[in-house]
């Protein structure tokens, strides 16, 4: 239940059901109705918001095995600001084996 996910990450984060409500701009009255399971399905837009404010993907909410990987939020970042500056997979790849190149010979 996605409910069950956003108490879940919420607590992992040590965050009080007014400190997620505020930081994704949700109010804390529907985000309590979620994760009782009083609400169970909540708008893409209030996803967003509120895998944002976990720094968690969507899919973290919606799927159990996203739980267990999550994605740094920069990270997501990072890869869509070269996918944005056009550089094509297999340079990138081509980097990150250049970089593995360089550390082992130091």
């Amino acid at each position: 239940m996605i409910g069950e996910r956003v108490k879940k990450l919420r607590q992992e984060r040590k965050m009080s059901m007014t400190e997620l409500a505020d930081k994704a701009g949700v109010a804390k009255s529907y985000l309590s109705s979620i994760e009782r399971n009083l609400q169970q399905n909540p708008s893409v837009l209030f996803l967003e918001k509120i895998a944002g404010a976990l720094s968690v993907p969507v899919d973290a909410l919606l799927h159990d095995s996203a739980d267990e990987q999550h994605i740094d939020s920069e990270w997501i970042k990072i890869v869509e600001e070269a996918m944005d500056s056009g550089i094509s997979k297999e340079q990138f790849r081509e980097f990150i084996e250049f970089n593995k190149w360089r550390l082992e010979k130091k």
